[in-house]
Parts: C-alpha cells; structure tokens; sequence
C-alpha cells in the first residue's frame, strides 16, 4: 500500500487485536511472523478498514470490515481474498493474498493479510500537479488500460465462473441500491426515488459477462514512481456481471471531481488527465464494448455512489466510523442523485 496515513499505537487501534493476530497468523502461515505485530490505520478508506501491520522486519497489509453498523450483502472478506487470488497471474496486477480469516473472533470480524506493494493512491489534483500534466496523463491511461485488461479476462479460465449471477445482473443492481439505501436512510430523498424509477424503466441490453471491480478509481489503484498501475486494490464489490458499470462509475468520479463536493477527492481534475472522450475511446479500443448506453450506466452509478455515502453518512451519525472526512459526506448525496437523473435524461 502506500506511505499515508497516521501511525496508531496497538493499544489504540480499533477493530485490531494485535496479540491475537500474531497467534492465528502464525499458525496459519508458519514462519510468515518472526515477532509480535503492531500496526496502523492506513488513512482514506470509508468503507472496509486498511492495516499496516508489521512484525519490525517485513510488512503487510490486513483488510477487515468497518464497526459497527453492516449491511448483510457487504463487506465480505472472503470475496475479496478470492478474487486477488484468482487474478494473480493475469495482466491485472494484484497483490499477492497470504491469509484468510473467517473466524470473528480472532479480531472481532473476519479478515485477509495480503502483501503489501508500494505505491500511490493519488487523491487529490494537487498531488498530481506536483507530477505535471505528462506523467498524469501517463497515470490516466494506464488507469483506463488496466481497466479494460480486467474486462478481458475470462472468468471461467481464472476459477471464478461462479464469483456471481451475471444473468440480470443490471435489474439487481438497481434493486440492491434501492434496498441498501432503504436500510440507511437518515432523511427523506425525493430525487432518490425518482432515480430509482428511472433506472428501473431504462435497463440496456447488458454487455458482455466480465469481472466487475465495483468501485474503480485513481485511489484504488497503487501508482509505482515509474507512473505504472502496480496493484488494483479494494476489491469488497467485485462481482461477475456488466463491466461497463465500473466504466459508468468512473465517468461518475470524473465528473464529481470538478465540482468540489464534499467527500469527493479531485484527482480526476488535474491537468494532464485523460477528457472523457478520451477514455471512452480509449476503453473502447482496449475493450471492444458497445458504449451506446453508457448515460444509463452513469446515472446507476451516481445512485450507487450516493447510496454508499449515505451509508456512511449513517455510520458517522451513530458514532460507528474511524478517521477523518466524514462529517461532510451527507453532502454528496443528493447532488449525486441529480446527477443520475441527468445523465439518464441526457442519453434519451
């Protein structure tokens, strides 16, 4: 992972249990731990919780779910680690997964150690100006080419030809936002339900069966100082089903990222980023995928992404998140909600 985020003692690190780590990780792993471990949170996630743990002579990084409040369909740590393991090997690069845990005991919730790689998650357009716009136009196209690297590759080849149900996959999608908005609800969203009933009216033909990411951007991909995508990285939403929603996601960030809304990092702003024309042709170079209807794509991922934000909105009101930046994700949500609507109504 990267070099972000701020140290925390054993003592204070929440959902880490350091001494009973050491115990299962060396009897799941011999000779993987030399020592006790310690670690730290590593800042930016708001969803699953990153750790850098050591044992004072190697590093890895251990990913478990978020306290407190988690919906039944999310957060599953075994998913994550079979999917990292199933892609090792192919052109999408991955870090290498050591442990599976899926006893709660242990830490409190199931959890995976997997290697740690070196490199950026870039967060903010400042972060990228400082590279200047060639080496961030660089960055941006590796991050579109890895991406139609990972909707190449055959499920069935790689072992997961049932890591999911393509079949309807874009009907259910709608109706699992729909749900998981419902059981987070804060406040009453009117454009939320005019979105919904959108999407569900507007259902494309889906594209091709492929592996879904689910939540592809800038800072879920770890950028190496030769500006190459070295590892993709959160995989808590990866599925089989319609690839072009990761293509409508990322347009999503895009396009939030120049409108300085709260929560919403800015990377994609910086100069020297791909234009949107650009990575659509680009993708489509690489991927070969009908973008016809890439406005319903946009606008599910907008409800998606306002429906995740509210679920952390949530987490924040009830005291269960750790870190910063979340006092003012609420904020996002409802124009993201506009935005779906837009893009529907702009791609009739």
């Amino acid at each position: 992972m990267s070099e972000q985020g701020d140290g925390a003692s054993a003592g204070e690190l929440p959902g880490l249990d350091p001494e009973r780590l050491t115990t299962w990780l060396s009897d799941a792993r011999p000779g993987l731990v030399t020592g006790p471990l310690s670690g730290r949170l590593i800042a930016g996630g708001r969803s699953n919780l990153t750790y850098e743990i050591t044992d004072g002579t190697s590093v890895w990084i251990l990913r478990r779910p978020p306290l407190g409040h988690v919906l039944a369909t999310a957060h599953d740590m075994s998913r994550e680690y079979r999917v990292i393991n199933a892609l090792s090997g192919t052109d999408v690069p991955v870090p290498a997964a050591y442990a599976l845990c899926e006893d709660g005991d242990v830490i409190g919730a199931p959890f995976y150690v997997m290697e740690r790689i070196l490199g950026t998650p870039y967060r903010t357009a400042a972060d990228l100006e400082a590279l200047g716009a060639e080496r961030t136009r660089a960055i941006s196209a590796g991050l579109i080419d890895t991406l139609a690297a990972l909707h190449r590759v055959d499920p069935a080849a790689i072992g997961l030809a049932d890591f999911g149900r393509p079949d309807g996959f874009l009907e259910r999608q709608v109706r699992r936002w729909k749900k998981q908005l419902d059981a987070s609800y804060t406040r009453d969203l009117p454009a939320a339900d005019e979105l919904h009933a959108l999407l569900a009216k507007h259902i494309p033909v889906q594209s091709d069966t492929g592996i879904v990411h689910g939540d592809y951007r800038l800072d879920n991909v770890l950028v190496d100082d030769r500006d190459r995508i070295a590892a993709v990285i959160d995989w808590e939403m990866a599925t089989l089903g319609d690839p072009l929603t990761d293509v409508g996601l990322l347009l999503v960030y895009k396009r939030m990222s120049a409108l300085d809304l709260p929560g919403i990092n800015d990377a994609a702003a910086a100069p020297g980023q791909l234009s949107e024309t650009e990575v659509l042709e680009r993708y489509c170079e690489r991927g070969g995928r009908d973008l016809a209807h890439i406005g319903f794509y946009v606008a599910l991922a907008s409800f998606k992404l306002a429906v995740i934000c509210e679920g952390i909105h949530f987490r924040h009101l009830n005291g269960q998140t750790v870190g910063e930046g979340f006092e003012t994700i609420g904020g996002t949500v409802e124009p993201l909600l506009q935005a779906g609507i837009d893009a529907l109504q702009e791609n009739r």
